[in-house]
């Protein structure tokens, strides 16, 4: 006899939000045009690419993407939707979202797909963008908008999606008068405004929100510790006061220099030997406080493929990231700081590890989410400082 097969209804949607007019605008005068889709609407914000094939729905809703104008390069988007916001797990964190919103101020793909199709869709792609009042772009060659990125950096641009013919000339004055990335303020918008705790286990392990994705308190409870999350400027004796086993740094968008509050919390934490980790931002706001630089990258690292080597090992790693920022590696030098991780393509700084105190810090993201599950085990490595500790 046959066993009984279990029948799964594949759901299909149509794009209700598609072919508007539309327009991309950078600030060195280049115009591209496309066809809109989501909401009608312009926006200003930094261009960035992301090399991901998948992830588009953990990728707009990271933070760290706060700010800016997302390129996904690869060429069809949309095709399997967007499941339900409002599924989370045990603990109530949302299961497939890294925020309660869409973060990314537009998104410019090459290809939207007009239908949608998967087991676990709720709504289209252009469906969800439109609800969340963020604008997108189809019909653009990324390939060629990434090798001018790659080229000149990234850049301030605008785009514009709208029910009717666009004034490019007003756009252009618009984009010029318009607030620059690098001088924006970021953690007021994506810092919970209060404290938020998962689980109910004994020891507990504070997350510093500076634009913490939902991956990486899933990531805190899978190894075992009620998660506490507070804000960017918590006190450190706020912060101790909850007798935290370890502190997580999080991830998130801008200039770390920007985060002076949170860099003289480190500073304590560091100097008191409280086991503490840092993610992507995190790693360096830690740099920072153990003496390190940081600096700008050209055009940043954001992707699901990026290979970063091991120091302790020799060992490759594939990992997810998403930055614009790292620590200059020659500053490690004079700094409190051991190289722990490096890229393997460009040498930049992936990896740090205190010379004397249980402080270790990455800059790829270990929760992946989008990504390769490849160094979830950082998180063990916390687990162990705590447990030693």
């Amino acid at each position: 006899m046959l066993a009984d097969l279990t029948r799964v209804t594949i759901t299909t949607k149509k794009s209700i939000h598609a072919k508007k007019f539309a327009k991309l605008v950078f600030d060195d005068g280049t115009i591209l045009d496309g066809d809109g889709f989501g909401y009608s609407t312009t926006v200003f914000g930094e261009i960035v690419f992301n090399t991901g094939m998948v992830g588009y729905t953990e990728a707009l809703t990271d933070p760290s993407y706060s700010g800016q104008i997302l390129t996904l390069t690869y060429p069809l988007v949309g095709n399997y939707g967007v499941p339900d916001p409002s599924i989370v797990d045990e603990d109530g964190i949302p299961k497939f979202f890294e925020s309660s919103k869409i973060q990314a101020r537009g998104l410019v793909v090459h290809e939207l797909s007009l239908t949608a199709s998967h087991w676990n869709l709720s709504m289209t792609l252009d469906e969800w963008m439109y609800n969340e009042k963020i604008p997108g772009i189809s019909g653009i060659d990324t390939r060629e908008l990434t090798k001018k990125l790659r080229t000149s950096g990234v850049m301030m641009a605008a785009l514009v999606v709208s029910d009717s013919e666009i004034d490019v000339d007003e756009i252009k004055k618009q984009l010029e008068s318009a607030p620059h990335y690098d001088s924006e303020q970021f953690m007021d918008d994506v810092s919970t405004k209060e404290e938020k705790i998962y689980g109910d286990d004994e020891n507990t392990v504070v997350v510093i929100d500076t634009g913490a994705k939902h991956a990486i308190l899933r990531n805190v409870r899978d190894i075992g510790y009620k998660v506490v999350l507070l804000p960017w400027n918590t006190t450190y004796e706020k912060i101790m006061s909850y007798n935290p086993k370890g502190i997580v740094l999080s991830s998130g968008p801008g200039d770390p220099q920007k985060c002076p509050d949170t860099i003289d919390v480190v500073k304590k934490l560091i100097q008191d030997n409280v086991p503490t980790l840092g993610i992507c931002l995190g790693a360096q706001i830690i740099g920072i406080a153990g003496n390190t630089e940081t600096y700008k990258l050209k055009y940043g690292h954001r992707g699901q493929n990026k290979p970063c080597v091991n120091l302790e090992n020799n060992q490759v790693y594939v990992t997810s990231q998403n930055h614009g920022y790292g620590i200059k590696p020659e500053s490690l030098d004079k700094s409190d700081f051991n190289l722990w991780f490096t890229n393997a393509d460009d040498k930049t700084v992936e990896g740090i590890k205190h010379k004397t105190k249980n402080c270790i810090a990455v800059q790829f993201h270990p929760e992946a989410a989008p990504g390769p599950y490849d160094c979830k085990f950082v998180f063990e490595e916390l687990k162990q400082l705590m447990e030693k500790n």
